[in-house]
């Protein structure tokens, strides 16, 4: 436990620019509060004492946020950036070194029973405001784009954007018109209403030819 709380402040230092020092992060960040927390409602709820788990988590969520069900694994060196409205759902695996932004959920469909939550190999980095539902596998190395809602596995080494997301680079190979940040990918909305307005244009200059013709 003392191993991974170390990793987890080594972490916070080498991923976060604004940090100062190791207490800086021990005292005043609450995202690390949050995992800190939950590594202890974890032990509780390995040895089956369910209540005092989740009363541990839940004194967390009211000081930090951040929801961490003890039920979850997770794995060394996770930096959660900012931190609040995130959300990890009981049955969620996370591997070492993930970065997850502000308002992210790894949770569930509602429609599965037993292991409900995805996992997350190692070094993911989920953006801001992403989505992640059910058993899926995000494979090592991957990335999730701000805002994406991802329902399906996506393989090692790749980046997924959009709602719902998809693909757009797979082992450093860019699919065109589409970047790696968290901001310059499409806005599905937008594509559908330019899709709607091309429609639009078409049927006006079939209306026209028409007319003219009668």
């Amino acid at each position: 436990m003392f191993d991974k709380i170390k990793a987890d402040i080594k972490s916070v230092k080498e991923r976060d620019p604004a940090v100062k020092s190791s207490m800086e992060v021990f005292f005043l960040y609450p995202s690390f509060k949050a995992v800190r927390a939950y590594r202890r409602a974890h032990k509780w709820y390995m040895k089956k004492h369910y209540f005092i788990a989740r009363w541990i988590s839940q004194r967390s969520l009211r000081k930090t946020g951040i929801e961490i069900h003890p039920g979850a694994v997770i794995g060394k060196g996770l930096f959660i950036d900012h931190g609040s409205g995130v959300v990890i759902g009981e049955t969620t695996e996370i591997g070492d070194n993930c970065t997850i932004y502000q308002g992210v959920t790894l949770g569930g469909t509602g429609k599965d029973t037993g292991k409900r939550h995805p996992t997350l190999g190692n070094n993911v980095m989920v953006g801001a405001g992403a989505r992640v539902l059910g058993p899926i596998k995000i494979g090592d190395n991957s990335k999730i784009a701000a805002n994406a809602v991802v329902l399906t596995e996506v393989p090692p080494n790749c980046t997924a954007v959009g709602v719902p997301a998809r693909v757009v680079k797979r082992n450093g190979v860019r699919v065109p018109r589409f970047d790696l940040d968290q901001i310059h990918f499409p806005d599905p909305v937008s594509q559908e209403l330019c899709s709607m307005s091309a429609h639009i244009d078409r049927l006006e200059k079939q209306l026209d030819e028409y007319e003219h013709k009668n």
